[in-house]
């Protein structure tokens, strides 16, 4: 069946490069695109056309919020509660339980991925916190996710999150990373156990990959083992590091290695890495791109860093800097990692703390983001049939409106979105040429019911916190509102 795609825009191929088309149509075959261009005279059993929109490659999230958002809670601490956002020792020790049973985290997840589609993602990598869970993710909960994904009809390349320690609350106020170095190691082998379920599935729209947690709760040998199985397997691993100078100084006592040398020693900078989120590397400092800095020896092994701009900017971080990362030879793509998932709002955040980071305006190029979000993603993923319109490339699509009188009059189309709308502008898409969303709802979900039971759930997350808190303080203290609550007389005379 050919499906012929038309639209005011669309952002086509030509050569490596994206290429504006006005005017333009998409014609499908199957899964697969036939044509990008213009005057296609040759069958067409269907043809859909969107007007003033923009047409463009399905975005890619390789560090998508597969969760309900914690962002909106832990990103705004006051001083004196911010440890009630971790685990206690005591929880650690003798009160672990899940927040969620396994139909209510099934739930979770497709709230999530029912918003990465609203959003415009075709192709995921999840992200999900670890604290509202006994341990870790474990090979049942991904294998439900990946059938959500599927009834979907969202590409994912999907695994188990797994560690062996956790951040906690010490009794005097402080901080640390308690281990479970057995738990760690089950973790892996329900990995492993996940990898040979996706490849048994035989479903393009679902990959097996690693996703070891954040790397100060990972230890050498957990590491080393990832490492050779990544090998043996030829999985991408992604693994969450170089975001925070706490880390840094967790591992030099833990193992005498910073990061690099770490990530090294273990094998594992020679597995098909990614790395979210980069921050702490200085770009800027010329020792980072000497032979053995950090930036030449991610370049030199391949190193993909998941550029995470709105996430990173409401933790008061950036990316030091996105155009030196790319000028050093270091594949950037892009992730989302919180609510919303909205990777038009992060390319419009990104280019601008770009600009401020390096001091020119010209900085944080609009195209360079756009091909992070999608060339930039199919890299990192080794696929160079994503990311792209093209024939032979997978139709995987996002449709842009671009006729919302709130988001004003049409200059250049992808400048008008990023800087006058967001992924909220999304009508449709379509993954391996299946329609995913259509005119912005998702045909067999009730996203009423969904939200609503969404924000049941986000109840019991917030609630759960207290049980976790050292001093066992109720939310409303770990959580204070923005405003304190006014007092209502009793009655107006």
């Amino acid at each position: 069946m050919y499906t012929k795609i038309t639209a005011r825009y669309v952002l086509g191929s030509d050569g490596g490069q994206h290429a504006l088309i006005e005017d333009g149509e998409v014609v499908v075959k199957g899964d697969t695109i036939v044509f990008v261009g213009r005057g296609y005279d040759g069958p067409v059993d269907e043809e859909r056309d969107y007007g003033q929109s923009l047409v463009m490659p399905g975005l890619i999230d390789l560090d998508a919020l597969a969760d309900i958002d914690h962002l909106i809670l832990d990103s705004w601490p006051s001083p004196d509660v911010a440890p009630g956002h971790l685990w206690s020792e005591d929880y650690f020790d003798h009160r672990r339980r899940d927040v969620f049973t396994r139909a209510e985290r099934a739930t979770v997840r497709e709230f999530a991925l029912a918003q990465l589609a609203l959003h415009g993602v075709t192709t995921y990598m999840p992200i999900a916190s670890e604290i509202h869970s006994s341990w870790a993710e474990g090979f049942d909960e991904l294998a439900d996710m990946a059938e959500t994904g599927r009834r979907l009809g969202l590409r994912g390349y999907l695994g188990p999150a797994y560690r062996a320690g956790v951040h906690v609350t010490t009794a005097d106020g402080g901080r640390t990373v308690r281990f479970d170095e057995a738990g760690g190691l089950a973790g892996l082998r329900d990995a492993e156990r996940f990898l040979d379920y996706a490849a048994d599935l035989a479903d393009p729209l679902v990959t097996g990959v690693l996703l070891p947690c954040r790397i100060e709760t990972i230890t050498e040998e957990l590491m080393r083992e990832t490492a050779r199985v990544a090998r043996e397997r030829d999985a991408l691993v992604r693994l969450h590091c170089l975001q925070s100078a706490l880390e840094e100084g967790l591992l030099q006592r833990a193992t005498g290695q910073g990061v690099i040398e770490l990530l090294e020693s273990t094998g594992l900078l020679g597995a098909r890495l990614l790395i979210p989120h980069g921050v702490e590397i200085d770009a800027r400092d010329p020792r980072a791109t000497a032979p053995g800095g950090p930036l030449e020896t991610l370049a030199r092994h391949g190193v993909s860093i998941v550029h995470c701009p709105l996430t990173s900017f409401r933790y008061g971080k950036q990316l030091v800097s996105f155009d030196r990362f790319r000028a050093a030879g270091v594949n950037v793509c892009l992730g989302t990692d919180s609510f919303p998932p909205d990777l038009v709002r992060g390319i419009d955040v990104g280019a601008h703390l770009a600009r401020m980071v390096e001091g020119r305006p010209d900085a944080g190029r609009l195209a360079d983001y756009l091909d992070a979000a999608t060339l930039g993603g199919a890299r990192a993923l080794g696929r160079d049939d994503l990311g792209r319109l093209a024939p032979g490339a997978q139709a995987d699509l996002t449709v842009f409106a671009l006729d919302q009188f709130a988001d004003g009059v049409v200059e250049d189309p992808v400048r008008t979105l990023v800087l006058n709308g967001t992924a909220r502008n999304v009508t449709d898409t379509f993954v391996a040429g299946r329609p995913v969303v259509v005119n912005g709802t998702l045909p067999g979900v009730d996203l009423e019911s969904l939200r609503a039971e969404a924000q049941r759930l986000f109840g019991l997350m917030r609630a759960a916190y207290s049980e976790r808190d050292l001093e066992r303080r109720g939310p409303d203290e770990l959580f204070p509102p923005v405003y304190p609550g006014a007092a209502v007389p009793a009655s107006v005379m």
